[in-house]
């Protein structure tokens, strides 16, 4: 199996957030509170694409996300949404009982929805191919909810661990800030694991709050989920920084929008941070240089 080789990765916005407030209207707040706020996928099985073995539930597509899930005997199915954006997302599912939230993240629109079956190796069957047209509810919603890549609930501990570091935060500025430094303060990079990865890896946002270590999408997962826990729109990005596979985040920003890479204010600008360059290459101002430069990052996906 092609093996991924990770470097240093994961950008993480330090300055700023969205308010704690309804996904329609994110706007700062005064006193903000630090109650978390997870926003639960549903497949209530109101319209469905697909058949079994494998089943997509829309009901929800307005809320940003779709629930997927594979029942058959083969080794895994794929399924592919292609938005209007034309950026096609391939998801892999093991056979299970249990729906997965797969993001819109194209936006309005049609999408085309793929549905295949694994024959053996590389050898997929066609089962069926679709249209979904979407309009949001929100352009928020697919990076408040969780999905196959930020996967979190109620009982997640990383949940529980942002609400408690952001408990002190008077302003949603605070808390970005704290659960950054929270990050950097506690999770190092795993060289042995990058070295050893292979495709199809799903990061758990609570095996890194517990092992401390974790590869860029790991770093991604785990803040994201933090973030989104605490009601920021947050995006998990992925795609190249310089030749290296990479993944970061973006943290929307009223009045603002959404920020790209950008981490830290200084007072008069915006200076990109990144948690694990700041963890494991402690801060050294060529790493800073580096993550400050936007030309050395290629996005290819949002999450």
């Amino acid at each position: 199996m092609k093996k991924i080789f990770f470097v240093c990765a994961v950008l993480l916005l330090c300055a700023a957030g969205c308010g704690s407030g309804s996904p329609q209207a994110p706007g700062q707040t005064d006193a903000r509170p630090n109650e978390p706020v997870v926003y639960d996928p549903q497949a209530p099985g109101a319209a469905v694409l697909g058949a079994e073995p494998l089943t997509v539930d829309v009901s929800n597509a307005s809320q940003g996300y779709v629930m997927a899930r594979y029942t058959g005997s083969a080794a895994k199915a794929n399924l592919q949404l292609t938005g209007s954006d034309g950026v096609t997302y391939k998801y892999f599912l093991p056979p299970s009982q249990d729906y997965v939230p797969l993001p819109l993240t194209g936006g309005d629109g049609t999408y085309a929805v793929d549905g295949y079956e694994n024959i053996e190796g590389t050898r997929y069957a066609v089962l069926f191919k679709q249209t979904l047209d979407v309009t949001l509810d929100s352009e928020y919603l697919p990076y408040l909810y969780p999905n196959q890549y930020v996967l979190f609930d109620r009982d997640t501990e990383a949940v529980a661990v942002a609400a408690q570091t952001v408990e002190d935060a008077g302003s949603d500025l605070d808390a970005v800030e704290a659960i950054y430094h929270y990050v950097v303060d506690n999770v190092t990079y795993d060289t042995e694991k990058a070295a050893a990865m292979t495709t199809g890896y799903l990061p758990s946002v609570d095996d890194t709050l517990h092992t401390g270590k974790g590869i860029c999408f790991d770093y991604a997962a785990l803040t994201a989920a933090m973030l989104r826990s605490q009601d920021i729109p947050t995006r998990l990005e992925i795609g190249y920084a310089g030749n290296a596979y990479h993944s970061w985040i973006s943290v929307y920003i009223e009045d603002v929008g959404w920020i790209d890479k950008l981490i830290e204010f200084t007072g008069q600008d915006w200076t990109r941070m990144d948690p694990t360059f700041a963890s494991s290459g402690g801060s050294s101002s060529a790493i800073l240089q580096f993550i400050g430069d936007g030309s050395n990052y290629t996005l290819q996906q949002l999450h």
